[in-house]
């Protein structure tokens, strides 16, 4: 990252800040098994179709998701695959740091245990 621009810092920031939302989270992961519809993605997120559109219009401006239209409905789907990889990333990461949160927990109650009267 040190050879790049300001420009570049400033896609690249706006592209996780659109990644830093649950909501949307959730219409990406609702997203991993094919297109859907608002109606499905509602049903999916649990969101209201107002909230779900609002963060469909930000994924679409982010270029994270594709929109097609089909008659009445229109379809959204994942833009770039690569977005699910980074995704599984980040979780495997979090995944790892929980894990080794978990064992000095366990580690540090163990040893308040064993010097207890």
């Amino acid at each position: 990252m040190s050879q790049l621009d300001e420009v570049a810092l400033i896609h690249i920031a706006a592209y996780f800040q659109a990644l830093a939302e649950p909501m949307r989270l959730k219409i990406l992961n609702g997203l991993r098994s094919g297109e859907k519809n608002v109606t499905e993605l509602v049903a999916l997120s649990g969101g209201s179709q107002a909230n779900v559109s609002k963060h469909l219009a930000l994924l679409r401006d982010a270029k994270l998701i594709k929109r097609t239209s089909r008659g009445t409905k229109a379809y959204y789907s994942i833009a770039d695959q690569r977005t699910f990889e980074l995704c599984n990333l980040v979780c495997g990461h979090i995944a790892d740091t929980m894990r080794l949160e978990a064992a000095a927990n366990e580690a540090f109650i163990a040893s308040l245990q064993t010097h207890q009267p």
